[in-house]
Parts: structure tokens; sequence; C-alpha cells
């Protein structure tokens, strides 16, 4: 495995730079998502990251063409180590890439980290609901790895919004933390299929699942909602009817533009 040239290494970082990352790890999370994980190149200088922000990453084409999109972040650079997980869309120039052309040892140009509202910090002292759609869980898995690697002790739960088991990223992870872990609990909804003997039939999250999920945290947790724009409006709605404050409800949302 190459390693970054010793003049990156010593460079000084500017989130607001290009810089060059090494891939070193790439596998799949889904059949149609991919987790790269990146060496930085001066990862002493890098800022402190926070668990919810999110880098952009840019491709260039032999002629000249470039191509950047944003990819929240899965984790802080332990290590100086970043991961991000992407999401293939069928008519993206980027995604497509990046999950079934990119190897390791790769290079790809990165700019950030990005974002200090859509964050969580260790010193926050509310229980945290987490409520994701599809690949909206990333950022909220930074949050999670954030908070279990810490000593904070409210405690975070997570709904999790998938299509079907074999759909939800990182589920191996999500299921270990929630058996062992006193501080995190975790509830699927199941849209197109369950898995064999799940208590609930498929379907889009409604207003009881909601409900029985987010009440055992109480009104004053601070609730993350991320997933694509209907799936967000929906529940940060379906929250402020029920009587939570708007101000301790934080959205990131996605459209049909690449990202995740």
């Amino acid at each position: 495995m190459t390693d970054l040239p010793a003049s990156a290494a010593r460079s000084t970082w500017n989130a607001s730079d290009w810089h060059e990352a090494l891939v070193v790890e790439a596998y799949a999370e889904t059949p149609t998502a991919r987790t790269i994980r990146m060496r930085l190149p001066a990862a002493a200088a890098l800022p402190a990251l926070v668990a919810g922000q999110h880098i952009d990453v840019r491709l260039t084409a032999p002629d000249g063409y470039t191509a950047v999109r944003s990819y929240s972040l899965a984790s802080a650079a332990t290590g100086g180590i970043l991961e991000i997980t992407v999401e293939e869309l069928t008519d993206g120039e980027v995604s497509p890439y990046l999950v079934r052309g990119l190897d390791v040892g790769d290079r790809l140009e990165i700019r950030g980290p990005i974002g200090g509202w859509f964050v969580w910090l260790d010193e926050e002292p509310a229980p945290v609901q987490l409520i994701a759609g599809g690949s909206g869980v990333v950022p909220l898995m930074a949050m999670i790895r954030a908070h279990e690697a810490g000593t904070n002790p409210s405690p975070f739960r997570l709904l999790y919004s998938v299509r079907s088991p074999e759909m939800a990223y990182y589920r191996a992870e999500l299921e270990e933390l929630a058996r062992v872990s006193p501080r995190f609990d975790l509830d699927w909804v199941y849209t197109r299929r369950a898995p064999s003997g799940w208590p609930h039939a498929p379907g889009r999250l409604d207003l009881t699942r909601l409900a029985a999920s987010v009440q055992p945290l109480g009104s004053t947790a601070l609730t993350y909602v991320c997933g694509a724009t209907p799936f967000v409006e929906f529940a940060a709605d379906a929250l402020v009817r029920s009587g939570r404050d708007p101000a301790r409800i934080r959205t990131e949302r996605y459209g049909g533009a690449e990202g995740g």
C-alpha cells in the first residue's frame, strides 16, 4: 500500500482547500452502497471533527471536467482515517464510480469538514432521539459512534426506516450495540419487506410507530432527523404537532442529487 507524499503530510490543513486522501479500505455496505475509508494527509493538523459534519468529494475526468458531491462522515478521523458510505444512484455522475470503480490505493480529492448545525457535541446533556430514512443514517451513525466512544451518560435512541433488512447500513454494528450498550436503543421500520416473524407488517413510518419510538426519551430530547425530503418533512411535522419544541428538532435532507 502506498502512502501519501511527505510534502502532503507536512501541509497545513485548510477546510476550504482541496486535499488528497488515500483510499485504504472499501467494502459493500448493502447491495447498492459502499463504505470507503480514507487516510488523510496532515492528520495532526486536521481541525477537530464534530459528529454530523460532511465533506465534499471532487472527481476530475481526463478532459478536465469536474463533479463535486457532498457526503456525510460516518465517523470522526480516528487515527487520521475518514469514513463515508455512498449510495449508488443509477443516473449519478459520482456515486457509480465510488461504489463500483474506486480501488484501494486510489486517491480522492476532498474538502472539509463542513457543517455546524446538524451536529452532536459530547457535552450535550439531553437525551438524543435519532430518526433516519435509508442513507440518512450516515451522519447519525457518526453521532452514535462518537457517543459510544465518549463518557456522556445521556441515552441515545435510533429509529431507522429501511426498505428491507439487507438495505440497512451498519446493521450488524447497530444490533450489537443495542444488545450490549446501556446507553443505546434501536427501533426498525421496514417499508417493503420485513424479516421473518417481524411483529409489524411492512409499511411507511406512521404516527403510531413514530410516537412509540420517541416517547421513552420524553419531550426534552434533542432530535435529529435525516433522510429524503418527504420522510424528513413527515417526521418533523409529526413531532411538532405532538408538542415537541421545534427548536429541539434538527433536520437534514437530501433530494434527487447525489449525497447521503
